[in-house]
């Protein structure tokens, strides 16, 4: 079932009851340069939707004995300093390793830099100690980074090979495919784009990070994955692979982690789900027990696909009168939840009256930052660009993304704790 076709960006949806034939319905355009409307052959990035596939193919691993979950991962991963941290671990973010991609934002690299796979291995390889406790959850993309790295050691080939071999083929999800690289062409691919106050523009970074956030693929593969996935879950009578991992607590309570599934496990709601927003798509994964899939997938990124797929829910339990369609179209017909964005450079400010605090270097990351101070506002410079950090306390003050908590007065700064959002426990120390 197709919307129309709108003059903007727009979803795929899905709802597949057990025992019925999927519903489908597509809004919007897959291209607004080429006016070519999504439909049931369109692919888009799902983000870190593709954790749940990553993690799969580590737990058949570890089935077939090329590797075992309670093993330290420093063992397939000789670089790897942090000598306790075990493969499971990494599957259920409880390494403590930081995320190299908030790392690397330290060193103001933007939105068309180009990085490489190398570049966020050495950034995780570069960290000698757990940035939480051991055991704590710390939500972290290298996790999965480094996870793409095992498999291709385990099995001798690369993460895109093995699971073509391993899972598409077998399972029929021929549109699916993990990109090796940037300029990798991804037939009939969705572009994502972002509203400006000047029209339209693309949101695609130039960079694939294997595990976490280069997967391809359409609505109906990954009904075909959630449908294979549920098999696994009858099969056991309980969540997915729960016989071979844990699922423990999540930094979204009451929620839990497993194998890179978010799992709701109380009465009457017991399902697995994920996330992912990666360079301006969106994607939403659902499964509960009875068999039920719900995929939204958006290349708007004032759609989000989370938001639209609450709504699905919502409207199948308030309006069971309505049929699947009209339940799709009532979500699909959303007003979008526009991301108020944080612009923290002033350009008409007199900058002159910035008072130099330092230039600071942390052994964790890579770069420098500087702080300067005018009246009672500090300022994080990153490569030329300036951060209004705003005070929360004695000498907390937060930015976007992050928090900064000084050792000294803004007088006189010697040093001041960075935490990001995936990366705390930053120290740095004036240079």
């Amino acid at each position: 079932m197709n919307a129309g076709r709108d003059e903007e960006p727009g979803l795929s949806l899905l709802v597949h009851r057990p025992g019925e034939e999927p519903t489908l319905l597509h809004t919007g355009l897959a291209s607004l340069e080429h006016r070519l409307p999504i439909g049931p052959d369109t692919t888009f990035n799902v983000g870190s939707v593709a954790k749940q596939i990553t993690a799969h193919l580590i737990l058949l691993a570890a089935r077939d004995n090329l590797l075992h979950l309670d093993q330290q991962a420093a063992d397939l991963l000789p670089r790897l300093k942090i000598s306790d941290v075990t493969v499971a671990d990494l599957v259920t973010h409880r390494s403590g390793i930081r995320d190299a991609e908030s790392l690397l934002s330290l060193a103001g690299f933007r939105d068309l830099d180009h990085y490489t796979v190398g570049d966020l291995r050495t950034l995780a390889y570069r960290q000698d100690q757990r940035a939480v406790p051991k055991g704590r959850f710390l939500y972290s993309n290298t996790n999965y980074l480094l996870l793409a790295e095992i498999l291709e050691t385990a099995h001798r080939t690369t993460l895109p090979d093995l699971a073509r071999h391993r899972l598409f083929g077998p399972l029929g999800m021929n549109a699916t495919h993990f990109k090796a690289n940037p300029r990798q062409v991804i037939s009939g691919a969705a572009s994502a784009y972002q509203a400006t106050t000047h029209g339209w523009q693309h949101t695609e970074t130039p960079v694939t990070l294997p595990g976490p956030g280069t997967l391809w693929t359409t609505v109906g593969d990954l009904d075909r994955w959630l449908t294979h996935l549920h098999q696994h879950w009858q099969y056991e009578h309980q969540l997915p692979w729960q016989d071979a991992l844990d699922y423990q607590p999540s930094d979204h309570q009451p929620y839990l982690y497993g194998p890179g599934l978010y799992a709701d496990t109380r009465p009457g709601r017991t399902t697995v789900f994920h996330y992912g927003h990666e360079q301006g798509f969106s994607a939403a994964t659902h499964l509960d027990a009875t068999g039920l899939r719900v995929i939204s997938l958006s290349n708007n990124t004032d759609v989000a696909a989370d938001h639209i797929i609450a709504a699905i829910l919502r409207g199948l339990g308030e309006h069971p009168e309505l049929d699947l369609e009209g339940v799709l179209r009532r979500a699909a017909t959303l007003r979008r939840e526009l991301k108020a964005a944080v612009r923290n450079q002033h350009a008409h400010r007199d900058r002159s009256l910035d008072v130099e605090l330092g230039t600071f270097s942390c052994d964790q990351a890579p770069g420098s930052l500087r702080l300067t101070r005018s009246a009672n506002t500090l300022h994080l410079w990153r490569r030329g660009s300036r951060d209004q950090l705003i005070q929360t306390g004695p000498a907390a003050y937060a930015g976007n993304g992050y928090t900064l908590t000084l050792t000294g007065s803004t007088d006189q700064v010697d040093s001041f704790t960075l935490d990001l959002d995936r990366a705390p426990g930053l120290t740095y120390i004036r240079r």
